[in-house]
């Protein structure tokens, strides 16, 4: 028997039993190389196969992720966007509420600010909430607390006028 006989009867008995085709423990030795073999054959005469299989992959994932993120953001709503404590600025009756976590410190944060702020400006219908978020050391620690402070002490324009400045600092601050 050649090689494709073989396989082809593999798959014909493959076919004709349902339950066979799904209980790969039941295949012989052999009947699993060959099984194995058309598979193997089939990926590398038509390797773009894996490629929809990886885009498939990607989009199934991607739409869990915004599932988690979007769940992520339900449950913990109020604290996102009713946070008496965090700055909120823009239109704070705008129809879009964008809220940034922002380090001092971090390189991606300045290099938005003012791209942020353009759009902000821009539309003019964005309420924009800031979550102080100091990751990247002490410094962002003394940097947040001092625009927290500020805001507490001389209120939200204060503290607009603070975080702006920090964020454009090129030296670290130092708790003294």
């Amino acid at each position: 028997m050649t090689k494709t006989t073989a396989a082809f009867a593999l798959m014909a008995s493959l076919t004709t039993s349902p339950l066979a085709a799904l209980d790969l423990a039941a295949m012989t030795a052999a009947e699993r190389a060959a099984f194995q073999n058309e598979i193997r054959t089939y990926l590398l005469e038509n390797p773009e196969v894996i490629m929809e299989a990886v885009a498939v992959l990607e989009e199934r994932q991607a739409g869990q992720q915004a599932d988690a993120d979007a769940s992520l953001v339900q449950v913990n709503g109020a604290d996102l966007f009713e946070d008496a404590n965090s700055f909120v600025g823009g239109n704070l009756e705008g129809d879009l509420t964008l809220v940034e976590f922002v380090d001092y410190r971090c390189g991606y944060c300045r290099k938005a600010h003012d791209e942020v702020a353009q759009l902000i400006e821009a539309d003019g219908n964005i309420r924009f909430i800031v979550k102080e978020f100091p990751i990247l050391g002490e410094a962002s620690v003394v940097s947040s607390r001092f625009a927290v402070a500020t805001k507490l002490v001389a209120g939200d324009e204060a503290y607009k006028a603070v975080s702006d400045a920090l964020i454009k600092l090129k030296s670290d601050v130092e708790e003294s």
